[in-house]
């Protein structure tokens, strides 16, 4: 005869489904991954953005061979010769005769230190044989020269 107030089918006078009591809300037992996905995309694209902006920042036109890629685990220490003759130890213009007390100051692991030679191709063969000579006749052993895979044409 009578109707229950507010009440539902079959609810027996309870408010709401599973999970409410007492005037609480329902347990949301989803989780919002949107926040989540939009911010790693953002990453994501400010990432492929910047990795080409992070090699050595001497603009070296390097020679072609066909030798593989060595395999390294830290970061070595590059010293670049461009077109025009000028040496640079990382990024900072040093003097040929600046070489060799610089490695020698950076040098983490002492002589035991990869040294990579970074020649331009329109570098001149003097000049860079000149780099490797002084470095090697110091005592570095693991000195090697940086080019870039040979591609078909």
């Amino acid at each position: 005869m009578g109707m229950a107030v507010g009440g539902s089918k079959g609810s027996g006078g309870r408010r709401g489904g599973r999970g409410r009591g007492r005037g609480g809300k329902a347990v949301m037992s989803e989780i919002n991954v949107t926040p989540f996905v939009d911010v790693m995309l953002v990453l994501l694209i400010i990432f492929m953005v910047a990795a080409p902006m992070m090699t050595v920042g001497v603009p070296i036109d390097l020679p072609e061979t066909q030798a593989k890629a060595l395999n390294s685990d830290t970061q070595p220490i590059t010293i670049s010769v461009n077109p025009a003759g000028e040496i640079f130890l990382q990024e900072s213009p040093i003097t040929i005769e600046e070489v060799v007390p610089k490695l020698e100051a950076i040098a983490k692991t002492g002589y035991e230190e990869r040294i990579y030679v970074r020649g331009d191709t329109n570098a001149d063969y003097g000049t860079v044989m000149k780099v490797m000579a002084r470095i090697s006749s110091a005592g570095f052993k693991n000195l090697g020269l940086v080019t870039l895979q040979e591609t078909d044409k």
